[in-house]
């Protein structure tokens, strides 16, 4: 069965996050004040073909791990059934 998943990385807490202070510097001058603590990351969307949701669940997990973040100073978060 094929189940979607997302996963998004962001970086840990207290970990510099130059590209969301660039952009909070930035969004004054474009009209939006009032935002603070801006933090980036990624999102990733796929499909896993598992026998059940825990497999696909466990599946990404170790994706997100393994490949798509970098454990020591991101943290990946794992949805299954979103699309």
């Amino acid at each position: 069965m094929n189940y979607p998943v997302v996963v998004d990385v962001s970086l840990r807490p207290g970990i510099a996050d130059p590209e969301g202070a660039t952009i909070e510097r930035a969004l004054p001058a474009l009209g939006f004040t009032g935002v603070s603590a801006v933090r980036a990351g990624k999102s990733f969307r796929l499909v896993i073909d598992a026998p059940d949701e825990a497999t696909a669940r466990d599946r990404a997990r170790a994706l997100a791990d393994r490949v798509l973040s970098n454990p020591v100073i991101e943290v990946a978060t794992v949805r299954v059934g979103e699309s």
